[in-house]
C-alpha cells in the first residue's frame, strides 16, 4: 500500500540546510496498522506529510496506492488525497460548524450530493459512537469527542489510507485507549491501513503490528512489535520500551533491595506471547533446591500478545542457581543476570 524508496527530505534556511527525512526506505502493507515513533525533532511529522503529497521528497519516490505522490500535481493530486483521510493532535475542528457539519466537509468540498452526504454522515456518526451528539458544536465535545469527529471527517470520502499525526497526545490515559481501541475498531471493519506517529510508545504497544523508531531523521530500527519489545537493539529503543515494561525508579528500587540479599542472583526475566502465561515460578520452586524472591514485575498487552518483566532474587548453591538459569531459557523465556551479590 505504501512504500518510500531512499527518501529524503531537506529545508533550506538561513542558518543552513536540515534533513528532516533522511535515507528513509519503508514498505507499509495494505491493512496494517504501522507505527512511527520517535522524540520531537525526529522527522515524523515531515515524513506523515511526504505521504499526503503536502511536502514533495527532496529525492526518493513516496508511493502511495500506486501513485507517486512527488510526482503528481492539481487534480491528480487531490484525487489521491481523497485516498489518504487524516486526524491531528488539537483536531483541526471548524468551530463554527457541527458535528454532521464537520464531518460533511470533505463530502461537500468533492461535490458530493447533499441527499448522499448526510446519508454518509449518519453512518459515520453510528460508526465512531458520536449518536446523540450531531447537532452539537466542537466547544461542546470533550476531548475524546472532538477526535471522533476528526476520525469520522478522516473516513468521509472512503480512504484506503488513515495518517495519525500525534492524534491522542492531547488526551487523558482513559480516553487515549477508547480512541486506540476505535481505531483497531475500523481497521479490522474497513480493512484501512492505518500509519500512526506518535512520541508514546503506549500507543504502539496497544494497536500497532509493526513499528519504526526514528532519530535524526533515519529509521534507526524496525520490526513488529513483540519482536521489538523483546529484542530493542538501539539505546533510543531501549528508552521506548523501557517507558511501558519497566516499573519505575526500577534501577533506585534494585539498589536497595540488593543490600537485602547477601547471596545469589538477580534475574531479569523477559516473557513474551505464551510465554507470560506459564507457571515459571512454581516450577523452580518446585524442580530445584533455591529460594525464589520476586521483587519486581510488569505484563503489558501488545496487539499480538503480552510481554512481560519480572525481576526475580534465586540464592542457592552456584551449581543450582545455573541449572535454574538452564531450565528458565528452555523454556522460551530470556534471563539476564543483572548483578552478583555473592
Amino acid at each position: 500500500m505504501i512504500t518510500l524508496s531512499n527518501v529524503t527530505k531537506v529545508y533550506k534556511a538561513a542558518s543552513g540546510n536540515v534533513t528532516a527525512v533522511d535515507h528513509v526506505n519503508l514498505h507499509i502493507a495494505e491493512g496494517e496498522i504501522f507505527g512511527i515513533i520517535g522524540y520531537s525533532g525526529a522527522g515524523k511529522s515531515s515524513l506523515i506529510r511526504l505521504l499526503n503529497g503536502l511536502e514533495k521528497p527532496t529525492s526518493g519516490e513516496v508511493i502511495v496506492d500506486g501513485k507517486d505522490m512527488g510526482k503528481i500535481s492539481g487534480k491528480q493530486l487531490r484525487q489521491a488525497r481523497q485516498q489518504i483521510g487524516m486526524i491531528f493532535q488539537h483536531f483541526n475542528l471548524l468551530w463554527s460548524r457541527t458535528v454532521c457539519e464537520n464531518i460533511a466537509f470533505p463530502l461537500e468540498i468533492a461535490g458530493v450530493p447533499k441527499e448522499e452526504r448526510m446519508k454518509r454522515v449518519d453512518e459515520l456518526i453510528q460508526l465512531v459512537g458520536l449518536q446523540g451528539r450531531e447537532n452539537a458544536y466542537p466547544s461542546q465535545l470533550s476531548g475524546g469527542q472532538k477526535q471522533r469527529v476528526g476520525i469520522a471527517r478522516a473516513l468521509a470520502n472512503n480512504p484506503k489510507v488513515l495518517l495519525c499525526d500525534e492524534a491522542t497526545s492531547a488526551l487523558d490515559p482513559q480516553t487515549t485507549d477508547s480512541i486506540l481501541d476505535l481505531l483497531v475498531d475500523i481497521n479490522k471493519r474497513l480493512d484501512l491501513t492505518i500509519v500512526l506517529i506518535t512520541h508514546e510508545m503506549h500507543v504502539i504497544r496497544k494497536i500497532c503490528d509493526r513499528v519504526a523508531v526514528m532519530e535524526n531523521g533515519k529509521i534507526v530500527e524496525m520490526g513488529e512489535v513483540l519482536h521489538v519489545f523483546r529484542k530493542p537493539q538501539q539505546p533510543i529503543t531501549k528508552r521506548f520500551v523501557q517507558q511501558v515494561t519497566e516499573p519505575e525508579e526500577t534501577k533506585e528500587a534494585m539498589l536497595h533491595l540488593l543490600e537485602r540479599y547477601p547471596n545469589g542472583k538477580v534475574v531479569q526475566l523477559t516473557f513474551v506471547g505464551e510465554a507470560a502465561e506459564q507457571p515459571l515460578i512454581t516450577q523452580l520452586i518446585r524442580h530445584f533446591d533455591l529460594n525464589v524472591n520476586i521483587l519486581q514485575g510488569k505484563i503489558s498487552q501488545t496487539h499480538h500478545g503480552s510481554y512481560g518483566v519480572l525481576f526475580i532474587h534465586l540464592d542457592g548453591a552456584n551449581e543450582e542457581v545455573e541449572r535454574a538459569l538452564a531450565f528458565i531459557r528452555q523454556q522460551e523465556v530470556e534471563a539476564e543476570v543483572l548483578a552478583n551479590v555473592e
